[in-house]
């Protein structure tokens, strides 16, 4: 994610900018969809030139890139997910199922995000190799951050019995997925606090020891 670096009232106007701008094309990017919104109609829902748009982000393809960076991090700061206080706080829980709680606290809000605007990136992408060309890495950054929790998890003493890293992280994966999250969310019209509830018990219910009987 490009960020504005700097103090003062200059670069404080071009983060101001640059927010609007986001702000812009997310709304436009949802409602009407990548491809047919144009970086003008971007410019003047923003209130700002074209040239503006083009000078802070380049293209239109990395507007809607920097929009998914955005909406995962949830501000413009330069700090990788696991590096991330709510995420690090996670991982350092006594329990898995403390554990469990913290990292379904932290995804019901990237997701509330996230979700809307991947799903217009997604969209794009699969009739624009350009567009996806800039997420092309070796492994998905969303499976990362699962693998690392899931590692966690397997180390904490109420972890399930035999619990195999590789089948957590993809439980991990699979049921904090922003596909599903949309699924629950908008096509059944759940909650995100119902949403993550119902996350929460299901993932207790498969990576924890059932607690004993009081």
């Amino acid at each position: 994610m490009s960020v504005v670096k700097g103090t003062g009232k200059r670069a404080e106007k071009a983060r101001a900018t640059r927010r609007r701008i986001l702000e812009a094309a997310e709304r436009l990017f949802i409602e009407h969809g990548y491809g047919i919104t144009t970086v003008q109609e971007v410019a003047d829902a923003a209130g700002v030139a074209v040239q503006t748009v083009y000078f802070t982000f380049g293209t239109k393809r990395t507007l809607m890139k920097e929009l998914v960076d955005l909406a995962i991090a949830g501000d413009d700061e330069p700090v990788a997910t696991l590096d991330r206080d709510w995420f690090r706080a996670a991982t350092a829980a006594p329990t898995a199922a403390e554990l469990l709680d913290r990292y379904t606290a932290g995804a019901v809000g990237i997701l509330g995000r996230l979700a809307p605007v991947l799903k217009v990136a997604e969209t794009a992408a699969a009739s624009d190799p350009g567009l996806a060309e800039l997420w092309r890495t070796d492994e998905d950054p969303r499976y990362t951050v699962a693998r690392t929790a899931a590692a966690a998890i397997a180390a904490k003493p109420d972890a399930a019995q035999g619990l195999d890293e590789d089948t957590a992280a993809d439980v991990l994966y699979g049921l904090t997925s922003p596909e599903l999250y949309l699924v629950m969310t908008r096509s059944r019209g759940w909650s995100p606090e119902r949403w993550r509830a119902w996350t929460l018990d299901l993932l207790k219910s498969r990576l924890c020891e059932e607690a004993p009987d009081a």
